[in-house]
């Protein structure tokens, strides 16, 4: 409908055009007749005069006009002698290069006489355009055939005449709906759309190879130009054609037709999966455009001329259309268009709305996650890293926390022994004909040939590939970071660019480890960082020195002491996520570097921990005890704590910073104690288990569901973000309530049992009845 639209308009302008143009020549012409009239000839007795100055003559005199009569004047020339000489070169030129008056008088008039002559009329209405139509052969000849072209612009006025005389003479008013008219009304029309919809959408995914056209048409209700239901259609069908391009598209990617392709025969049914796949793809970009437009005009608040949608609409429309986006980027990775996808979503990750931001950063999460080969999440790392740089590190940190959802373990700089072992490879020629003999060589040809195809018929991609994605992924993602460490210290991505280095830290080629070591110690220096941001710090120097570089000979004392110096700085309330991390640097730190650690230092982190376990809450003092319960397990002679005689010459000096100075084995771990009474049960385990030498086997060895997890896993599991008790409390059944005053209370038994009473609250029975002992223990209870 749109394209007929167009074309009618094409062709009214073109129309109004050609009535310009005829209308300009009609005024030229006008205007060439006018200038005609006005020109009188010149008659025909009159003859020109012309006096011609003779400058070479010494007396001056004025010539006489020359006469017409030739050969009278060319006597008279003679007569005269020399005197009159140049009249003879005037007369020469008039014999041969002039003609007489008259003759140029009958030109000119005979022009005028033509034009006279001819009829004349006066042309008010333009000449009708004609329609060449075949002409016809008769025995005469060939006759032409021509049609008068319909005027459509007139047709319009006469139209538009008919229709303003009709109003005029209508003049009674549309019917007024109530409101429950309207109502029901619209509700009628969304109901026929939704059926229409319905209907389109069960045909196309029934048989998409016979009704991929319409596709078109119910593409084409996302322009619906009711102003009661188009926010409601559209959004319906950008959904409805999210889902069928989800069922119907194939899982690989469409490849347009070469020249030599198309030009070939081939079947009907692989001509008909052709037009298939041809169809389908031109639709899906035409549906990708229209998503891609709708969110442009809610950016631009752009509204359209037709004002069928208001700009607060816009923002819902725009907010199905970024859905439909991210349904597409993270199930159909692999086909057409995905990284025009990825150009869309990629910007909206920084979008000021929160809606359409957590959109964005929760489906570029999940196509990292399912990403198995790495197409996909390269392609968004390259974007991402151009968005950073583009807006000059001015983005939100959730634009890099997606960096941490990659799936990437190794890269080509460990190999397995697969790889590093060599191909298998196939006998040359001449090595065949040498060792085997014809019939040999024949099988192992055959042999040779069904290798090579089940190697191409494998589906799984090659590791050596992989690896290469997987490095040129991580290559940009380290760019990224070492840019904004180098560029924007002071920027709120620091966070992001630490947690991602502690993450990514072991692929990290060995030549950076030293200037990358420098630089994390200068900004922990620096004192600018907050309290987690130099806990990142710290866990990425010690996840560089715990893989390729336990080859370098560095003493990392400066990270140990700022960690041991920062401890008490954790937050005791409910906003103590730190303490995971702090756990994880702790990991790093002792378990992993059991031989680099001294027995000093082990056991002044041990005491510290103590103490801090008193003061934070369950799940963190869990946590704690069990990374305490692994220094115990894997130092010699921890159990020095545990023994309240001093060992050494010394005073424990718990407020000095210097782990290996504080003489932390002239102290005694007297918080475990404490912890035993704690309300937490799973603390008093561990508290226990603790004071008796953290046993593996025995009496006070702890249950296996607490032994085999990890620290960081107990601080997760125990945690009270959600408000509930872990482990449940038990329910205590409660007690008899006294439904009846004291005095009638004294007043009943005194009776019955003639003071001889027994006091509910502390079961005693008094000789003499104490009224006031009565009273305070009924109230009491």
């Amino acid at each position: 409908q749109i394209k007929l639209d167009n074309k009618l308009k094409n062709k009214q302008y073109k129309q109004k055009s050609a009535v310009k143009k005829y209308r300009k020549e009609q005024k030229k012409l006008r205007e060439a007749v006018r200038d005609a009239i006005s020109r009188k000839p010149f008659p025909l007795e009159e003859c020109k005069k012309k006096q011609v100055g003779n400058t070479e003559g010494e007396e001056g005199q004025v010539n006489q006009p020359l006469p017409w009569g030739r050969g009278r004047h060319l006597i008279q020339l003679v007569r005269h002698g020399s005197r009159q000489i140049t009249w003879l070169v005037h007369l020469v030129c008039l014999m041969f290069f002039s003609e007489p008056v008259h003759v140029k008088k009958r030109k000119h008039e005979s022009v005028i006489e033509k034009y006279e002559k001819v009829p004349r009329r006066l042309q008010t209405e333009p000449e009708k355009e004609l329609i060449h139509l075949l002409p016809i052969k008769d025995k005469s000849g060939i006759i032409p055939q021509a049609v008068e072209k319909p005027d459509v612009a007139h047709d319009e006025e006469e139209d538009e005449e008919d229709m303003e005389e009709a109003e005029d003479f209508n003049e009674e008013p549309l019917p007024v709906l109530t409101p429950e008219e309207m109502a029901a009304q619209r509700r009628q029309k969304l109901q026929e759309r939704k059926m229409h919809i319905a209907a389109l959408a069960s045909a196309i995914l029934s048989e998409p190879d016979s009704n991929i056209k319409k596709l078109k048409e119910l593409r084409a209700m996302l322009m619906e130009q009711d102003p009661n239901v188009a926010v409601i259609v559209r959004k319906l069908v950008m959904v409805s054609l999210m889902e069928i391009f989800k069922d119907i598209a194939p899982s690989y990617k469409i490849r347009p037709l070469t020249e030599a392709e198309k030009a070939t025969k081939v079947k009907k049914e692989t001509q008909k999966l052709r037009e298939f796949e041809e169809g389908l793809v031109s639709q899906y970009k035409f549906y990708l455009e229209n998503l891609e437009q709708t969110i442009k005009d809610w950016k631009q608040r752009k509204l359209k001329k037709s004002n069928v949608i208001s700009l607060k609409a816009y923002k819902g429309l725009a907010e199905v259309a970024v859905k439909c986006l991210c349904e597409l980027l993270v199930a159909l990775p692999h086909f057409n268009f995905h990284n025009n996808i990825i150009v869309l979503i990629v910007p909206l990750m920084n979008d000021p709305s929160k809606m359409i931001s957590e959109l964005c950063v929760e489906a570029v999460k999940k196509l990292f996650k399912q990403d198995k080969l790495g197409y996909a999440s390269l392609g968004v790392v390259k974007v991402i890293s151009g968005l950073v740089r583009g807006r000059n590190y001015d983005v939100r940190p959730e634009v890099l926390k997606v960096f941490l959802h990659l799936r990437i373990k190794e890269v080509e700089l460990q190999k397995d022994s697969e790889d590093i072992a060599p191909k298998k490879k196939f006998m040359t020629y001449k090595e065949k004909r040498k060792h085997l003999s014809r019939m040999q060589r024949k099988w192992r040809k055959a042999e040779e040939k069904l290798e090579r195809e089940l190697l191409e018929a494998e589906a799984s991609e090659s590791k050596e590939k992989k690896l290469k994605l997987h490095t040129e992924t991580l290559n940009i993602v380290f760019v990224t970071y070492f840019r904004i460490l180098k560029k924007a210290q002071k920027s709120p991505l620091l966070p992001a660019v630490l947690e991602g280095l502690a993450k990514f830290a072991h692929l990290i080629n060995v030549e950076f480890f030293d200037d990358l070591l420098m630089v994390l110690h200068s900004l922990i220096a620096s004192g600018d960082l907050s309290y987690r941001e130099s806990l990142h710090c710290v866990l990425s120097a010690f996840h560089i020195l715990s893989g390729q570089g336990d080859v370098l000979n560095i003493d990392p004392m400066k990270f140990y002491t700022h960690l041991y110096k920062t401890l008490f700085s954790l937050h005791a309330g409910g906003t103590n996520e730190d303490i995971g991390i702090v756990l994880q640097c702790l990991d790093v730190m002792f378990a992993k570097r059991r031989k680099q650690v001294s027995q000093q230092r082990a056991l002044a982190f041990l005491k510290r921990l103590s103490i801090l376990a008193l003061h934070v809450l369950p799940n963190s003092s869990v946590g704690i005890l069990a990374t305490n319960r692994i220094f115990m397990q894997t130092f010699p002679r921890m159990d020095l704590l545990l023994d309240n005689e001093s060992q050494g010459s010394g005073v424990y000096l718990p407020e000095l910073d210097e782990p290996e100075h504080c003489n932390a084995q002239n102290t005694a771990l007297w918080e475990l104690h404490l912890l035993q009474r704690h309300y937490h049960p799973t603390v008093q385990k561990f508290a226990s288990h603790l004071i008796a030498g953290a046993p593996t086997e025995g009496s006070g060895v702890l249950p296996l569901d607490l032994s085999q997890r990890s620290a960081t896993e107990l601080f997760e599991t125990y945690c009270m973000k959600g408000m509930t008790f872990n482990p449940p409390v038990a329910s205590v059944t409660p007690r008899r309530k006294v439904l009846f005053s004291s005095v009638s209370f004294f007043n009943q038994y005194n009776t019955i049992w003639h003071g001889n009473i027994t006091c509910i609250c502390c079961l005693t029975l008094p000789r003499q009845l104490d009224f006031q002992c009565l009273i305070q223990c009924v109230e009491g209870y």
